[in-house]
């Protein structure tokens, strides 16, 4: 698999990952068909992109790079990405390792050739798989859990990618949306459970896959289907070819989170419009946690949605009281606090004339840590707003995640270390008010068939339960919220 080994690692790394997946199949020049889809999901990762392509003599041509896909790619590299074949990935990470070590697709040649792979999600058995293939002689170049799955297939008895791509997915646990290219073909694959979105859309005679609708809708494909949990699609230029490459849970586990924060409203995903849903949550959070307001606003974008449900079911007129600098990149998926801090102040401004003398509801999708919904209280009250009332389209984050979604230990999340009572303190707000978990599973057309697991705790796939972002004591982070 490589030489040596050019990145440190060690158990304690985390790597979690929420990420963006694409691929073209049939496509005249897949690489701009896979760029301008990496741009439609760009939200899921601003930290590293990269695409592999591979050209009608199935050579393999690269280019990774860290940033933004505008910063990484233009039309003079794309155009060193020849070929009918392509995927893509954007990434973001929780460890701080962004180097373009870990920079995806992986690619790597084998016995077999060349294979390229991109991954969305997270092994949570990641640690001792490794070393166990590492015990074995396995030399791993990235600290990523996604190089496991290139160890796993080439250590398989079968030469067919496919297969060996099976082999590898059932040793291994957790959440994972995966597409791979192997000489003439893409595979996409997704974890038993569907944690994680995938989509098929055709495009002229070819094929696309994507982490969400949205891509699709940019490149001009025509959505078919999503891919199904535990199932491995084969697509050439013939067509596709289904096989069950896991057994499906039954009821399958989606992230709820999806729907509530990480994919765009103007996506389809897990079968639901992502606006719709958020609408929903907005009704239902206006029925349980009424307030008496003037105007209501959101925290853009992502609660935009919400909370002009919040406002169809309140009565409250709804104002843009906070202009996003859509130049900076989501405060959330910034590893580092001090990154945070530093976004928060240049990413939001507030509308004074909306603002000024009134009784504002913001509504947000989440609090995670809360140091974001702190300074922008500030800002508001700042901006002349008489009161804040916060509404909140989801439950108190209790418990981290482990599938996918960077949310960090347990004693940083300040719904699992703080009341309600006591993070409106924090916020300084006049009312703070969170949507029940009844009533977020009763905004989903089938509640059984979502984790939320980081409202409950309740992990569908099992974890290991000494897992350090799970000690409550770890409280490093917690006075400064959440």
């Amino acid at each position: 698999m490589g030489a040596s080994s050019m990145t440190s690692w060690s158990p304690d790394k985390t790597w979690r990952e929420e990420c963006g997946v694409f691929a073209a199949i049939g496509v005249p020049r897949a690489a701009a068909v896979v760029g301008l889809g990496l741009h439609a999901l760009q939200h899921r990762g601003q930290e590293s992109a990269g695409i592999v392509s591979s050209d009608e003599r199935g050579a393999f041509h690269v280019h990774r790079g860290l940033g933004l896909v505008s910063d990484v790619f233009d039309d003079t590299t794309l155009a060193r990405l020849p070929g009918s074949l392509a995927i893509g990935h954007n990434r973001y990470s929780t460890s701080g390792s962004v180097t373009l070590e870990n920079t995806q697709p992986l690619h790597v040649v084998y016995r077999g050739g060349h294979l390229a792979l991109a991954h969305n999600g997270n092994l949570v058995d990641a640690a001792e798989v490794r070393r166990g293939l590492e015990a074995s002689g396995s030399i791993f170049q990235t600290t990523l859990d996604t190089e496991i799955f290139l160890h796993l297939m080439a250590l398989s008895d079968t030469n067919d990618p496919a297969d060996a791509l099976v082999d590898a997915v059932r040793q291994v646990r957790g959440a994972f949306a995966l597409v791979v290219l192997a000489g003439d073909e893409v595979l996409a694959v997704r974890d038993a459970h569907g944690v994680r979105p995938l989509c098929l859309g055709r495009l002229g005679d070819g094929y696309v896959v994507a982490s969400e609708t949205c891509a699709l809708d940019l490149v001009g494909a025509e959505y078919l289907r999503d891919i199904e949990p535990g199932e491995l699609v084969r697509i050439d230029r013939r067509g596709t070819r289904s096989q069950r490459a896991l057994e499906p849970a039954d009821p399958p586990q989606f992230c709820v989170f999806e729907h509530i924060y990480f994919s765009r409203p103007d996506s389809r995903v897990f079968g639901e419009g992502v606006d719709g849903v958020r609408r929903r949550i907005g009704h239902r959070l206006a029925a349980e946690c009424p307030a008496e307001a003037d105007v209501v606003i959101s925290v853009p974008d992502s609660s935009n949605s919400v909370a002009l449900g919040f406002s169809e079911a309140s009565g409250i007129r709804f104002e843009l009281g906070l202009i996003r600098n859509h130049y900076v990149g989501r405060t959330f998926i910034q590893p580092e606090q001090t990154e945070r801090d530093t976004g928060v102040r240049i990413k939001f401004n507030p509308v004074r004339e909306v603002l000024e003398g009134r009784r504002i509801v913001v509504v947000d999708d989440s609090i995670v840590r809360g140091t974001t919904s702190r300074k922008l209280v500030r800002t508001l009250r700042g901006a002349g707003a008489r009161e804040v009332h916060f509404r909140v389209g989801s439950p108190p984050v209790t418990h981290p995640c482990f599938y996918g979604i960077d949310t960090p230990c347990r004693g940083d999340l300040i719904g699992a270390t703080k009341s309600v009572a006591e993070i409106a303190e924090y916020l300084g707000v006049d009312s703070l008010g969170y949507l029940s978990l009844e009533g977020l599973l009763a905004c989903e057309r089938e509640p059984r068939r979502y984790c939320h697991a980081c409202f409950s705790g309740q992990y569908p796939i099992p974890i290991d339960p000494s897992a350090r972002k799970l000690s409550i004591e770890q409280m490093h982070g917690a006075a400064n919220g959440a």
